[in-house]
């Protein structure tokens, strides 16, 4: 199954790497760096299938040498913690032939060199002898400078930028993407790559780690897992005891919802059971309602029809008639009574206004030693209301 791999590295002063270095490893070639006087020697090297120059159209005769190159490219740079070179890491697909391999690798590295204007060294390596021996991969090593008809010119800041790089790689990620998926149809195969992470394609597993050339290397010459390897190794375990927790939570989760399942079931076919029960009830009802009926006389079948017959309408408009008389009665009691009551309140204040007038009369009145007609007239008018 063809595998997508596209990474982005620098290779710069500050973590003590130079370009010419990097160039002589990745080519499997010797190169001495003018400006140190150092020899990389690495004639010795394997893995390395091929390793070619690609130039601008315009790029000066001594560029097609690749120790001038990047020595020229190394000059370059004045600064002490400058980035030298630059570098895309591609997979290339075990479907393909090796031919195939090294012309999508080389096309892919024109595009870049054709966008940026810079030069390309392209070195395709075969798989480690102790990895997957699918693992076809080719190093691009760019220059991070135009190469014009005179020189090296301007730096790609285009690519160095925070904003515009990472929008570039992007582009360039899906454009190797489409470049691949391309040369594996017109090979024949149907398997297909996709330049997303995981998660943007929905895909719930962990993405698969590279060694990297340094490690590979460590490993090829010692013959023994590196440190990386090793790490790798105790990831993966980690990540394994992951995924058997997460089955194991995964599988109890599903056996609650069985158990849901099975209440629910339950439940439902408790309610279909008492539903079944009512109706039932119902019909003995109703049944024990008809053969009492059928045991009834005469006598009592009329009387019962009389019962839960509705009235008649003439029973109903006496039943009324009777209402409304009561009510015409009531209502001419509570006038009487509202009468008394303010002829006894009259009363009241005639006697108070009686009093007010004649107080000598009244204290005699009331103490007996005298009699007022008048006041008493009134005192019994309120009390006969």
């Amino acid at each position: 199954m063809a595998i997508y791999h596209l990474s982005v590295k620098t290779i710069s002063r500050s973590a003590g790497r130079s370009a010419t270095a990097a160039a002589a490893y990745r080519a499997g070639v010797e190169i001495t760096d003018e400006r140190t006087g150092e020899i990389h020697d690495y004639t010795r090297k394997g893995g390395v299938e091929s390793a070619a120059l690609i130039l601008p159209d315009n790029a000066p005769e001594w560029a097609r040498d690749r120790a001038q190159l990047w020595n020229a490219a190394e000059q370059a740079e004045k600064r002490k913690n400058s980035t030298v070179a630059r570098e895309f890491e591609i997979a290339l697909p075990a479907e393909l032939s090796p031919e195939q391999r090294e012309k999508l690798a080389h096309d892919f590295a024109r595009e870049l060199v054709k966008r940026h204007g810079c030069a390309a060294d392209v070195a395709i390596h075969a798989p480690g002898k102790e990895g997957d021996n699918r693992n076809h991969h080719a190093h691009i090593l760019l220059t991070t400078r135009r190469l014009e008809p005179d020189g090296f010119g301007e730096k790609t800041r285009e690519l160095d930028d925070q904003k515009t790089g990472k929008v570039l790689v992007t582009e360039w990620r899906e454009r190797f993407a489409t470049l691949q998926n391309e040369r594996l149809r017109e090979a024949g195969h149907s398997v297909q790559v996709d330049h997303r992470s995981l998660e943007a394609q929905g895909i719930e597993r962990e993405a698969t780690r590279h060694l990297g050339p340094t490690a590979t290397a460590i490993e090829r010459r010692t013959g023994q897992p590196s440190h990386k390897r090793q790490q790798h190794n105790e990831d993966a375990l980690e990540r394994l005891q992951r995924a058997r927790d997460a089955g194991e939570l995964e599988r109890q989760g599903k056996e609650a919802d069985r158990s849901i399942i099975d209440l629910s079931g339950d439940l439902e076919a408790a309610k279909r059971e008492r539903a079944t029960q009512q109706e039932r009830q119902a019909r003995e009802r109703e049944q024990a309602e008809h053969q009492r009926i059928e045991r009834m006389n005469s006598t009592e079948l009329a009387h019962e029809i009389g019962r839960i017959r509705p009235p008649k309408a003439l029973d109903l408009v006496e039943r009324d008639r009777g209402v409304l008389q009561a009510e015409q009665e009531r209502q001419a009691l509570q006038n009487r009574h509202t009468e008394a009551g303010s002829a006894s309140a009259r009363a009241r204040d005639q006697a108070q206004e009686w009093r007010e007038a004649h107080k000598v009369q009244a204290w005699l009145h009331d103490k007996g030693i005298g009699h007022a007609a008048k006041l008493r007239e009134l005192e019994e008018q309120r009390e006969a209301n």
